[in-house]
C-alpha cells in the first residue's frame, strides 16, 4: 500500500478520492474568504468545500455564493466533476451540531467517500487535511482525529491558562465517563469514513451543540469502528467571536452521562 510523503503529499491517486469538508458558518463574513482559500489551495482534486450556514445575519450565506461561485467558475468542464465549493443554507441558527450533521449527510447523499468537519474561524490548520486522509487511508481507521493532546499537539499561546486548563479537564471528564481512549475527544477536526457515518446514523444523534463532536466519536467507537489521533496546532481565532456559551457548556457536560446510561455495559474504545 502507498503511505503518503514526508511532506504530507499524497499518492495521485488518494488525491482524486471524493473528500468533502463541512465547514458550518455563523457570523463568520470576516474569516471565511481566507479559510476557504487555504482550503481549495490544498491541490486535491477530489475535494469539495461545503459551507453550511445557518442564516448569519452578517451576511456570511451571501459571502459564501459569492465564493463558491468564483471558485467554481475556475474549474474546467469535465463530465461528471463535483463543484469545487457549494453552500447549504439552513433557515436559523440551531446548534453546531446539527448544521454538521446536516452538511455531512448532504455529503453523502452527494457521493464523498470521506468527511472532514472543520472549523471557518482558522483555528483549524488546512495543511492538515491531506494527512488525515492519508492516515485514514495507510491504517484502515473508521475516523480521524487532529487532535491537541497527543505527543506534538498543542494549544496557541494565546489561550489563557484557565481556558487550557477547562479544555483539559471537559476532555479528561468525557474519557473518564465513556472509558475512551481517545485523547482529544471533544476536538472539532475529524475525518470519517462514509461507511462510518452511515453506520452511526447522524440522523439519530441528539447532541445540538458542541458536544456533536463527543456523541459521534463514542457511537462510532460502540459501532465497531477504529479512531486515530495525529497532532496538530489549535489556534486561537482572529476574526469573530466564540460561539461557545453557558447552554453549550451545560449540553457538554450533559451529554456523556446520557450516552454512559443509555449504552450500559459497554465503552468507547
Amino acid at each position: 500500500m502507498p503511505q503518503p510523503s514526508a511532506t504530507g503529499q499524497l499518492p495521485q491517486e488518494w488525491g482524486t478520492l471524493p473528500l468533502t469538508v463541512v465547514m458550518p458558518t455563523y457570523n463568520e463574513a470576516d474569516s471565511l474568504p481566507r479559510t476557504a482559500e487555504a482550503v481549495l489551495a490544498l491541490g486535491l482534486p477530489g475535494l469539495q468545500l461545503k459551507v453550511v450556514d445557518d442564516a448569519s445575519p452578517d451576511g456570511t450565506g451571501r459571502l459564501a455564493d459569492e465564493l463558491a461561485a468564483g471558485y467554481n467558475a475556475d474549474r474546467p468542464e469535465e463530465a461528471g466533476a463535483r463543484p469545487r465549493m457549494t453552500v447549504l443554507h439552513r433557515t436559523g441558527k440551531d446548534g453546531l451540531g446539527r448544521a454538521y450533521a446536516a452538511g455531512m449527510l448532504a455529503a453523502l447523499d452527494e457521493g464523498a467517500e470521506y468527511v472532514v468537519q472543520m472549523d471557518a474561524d482558522g483555528s483549524h490548520p488546512p495543511h492538515v487535511v491531506p494527512q488525515l486522509l492519508g492516515t485514514a487511508l495507510a491504517t484502515g481507521a473508521g475516523f480521524v482525529v487532529g487532535s491537541r493532546y497527543v505527543d506534538g499537539g498543542s494549544l496557541d499561546e494565546d489561550w489563557g491558562v484557565h481556558r487550557k486548563a477547562l479544555s483539559r479537564f471537559a476532555n479528561q471528564y468525557a474519557r473518564t465517563i465513556l472509558d475512551t481512549r481517545i485523547r482529544d475527544i471533544t476536538a472539532g477536526f475529524n475525518l470519517w469514513r462514509a461507511r462510518t457515518l452511515r453506520a452511526v446514523d447522524l440522523t439519530t444523534l441528539g447532541s445540538a451543540g458542541y458536544s456533536f463532536q463527543v456523541e459521534l466519536k463514542f457511537l462510532a467507537m460502540r459501532r465497531g469502528f477504529s479512531g486515530v489521533e495525529i497532532p496538530i496546532r489549535f489556534e486561537e481565532r482572529t476574526d469573530g467571536v466564540s460561539k461557545m456559551n453557558l447552554a453549550t457548556q451545560i449540553e457538554s457536560a450533559l451529554v456523556p452521562l446520557r450516552l454512559r446510561l443509555r449504552h450500559r455495559g459497554g465503552s468507547g474504545r
